[in-house]
């Protein structure tokens, strides 16, 4: 009998930016330790601003640049089933954990987590959103991203063993 996977849900406001592109990091570190099968990862926003559009185009390049694509994902809104589909959701910043808490929370199975909390030692509790920056500020929420999700995916991993 195949092994129930870990179900993760990333979350930030618009779900463009900074939450596909967690949602591509994983899935990318899955893929390379032939672990696609034991994970199921997602990405949704606090709101529906973008529903149905691809990820912003400097977060896809910025994203294949690293190794990462991201161009077939579509923004969705989050939706209280989530709390019982996802065993981790994961907030991209405070105010999407304090927007989930009030709003979807109650009485559900799944914690909320903010991101950074697997990354202590950047001294960062949120991740910045780059929409209305440049590239820069888009290279640097990938690596603050690609670190923290990094260190999620060994810990998830190591539940596996």
């Amino acid at each position: 009998m195949p092994e129930t996977p870990i179900k993760i849900l990333f979350v930030c406001t618009g779900n463009i930016c900074r939450s596909p592109t967690a949602e591509g990091v994983l899935r990318h570190l899955a893929e390379e330790a032939g672990l696609s099968d034991r994970f199921v990862v997602d990405s949704a926003g606090t709101h529906e601003y973008h529903a149905g559009s691809p990820p912003d185009a400097r977060a896809m390049r910025i994203a294949l640049c690293h190794g990462v694509d991201i161009s077939n994902q579509r923004a969705r809104r989050m939706v209280r089933k989530d709390f019982e589909r996802f065993d981790y959701v994961i907030a991209l910043d405070q105010s999407h954990k304090r927007f989930m808490a009030e709003s979807f929370a109650e009485g559900a199975a799944a914690e909320i987590y903010l991101l950074m909390e697997f990354a202590p030692d950047t001294g960062y509790l949120d991740v910045p959103d780059p929409y209305d920056g440049d590239e820069e500020d888009f290279e640097r929420t990938y690596g603050l991203i690609e670190t923290a999700v990094g260190n999620l995916f060994a810990k998830l991993r190591a539940t596996l063993d």
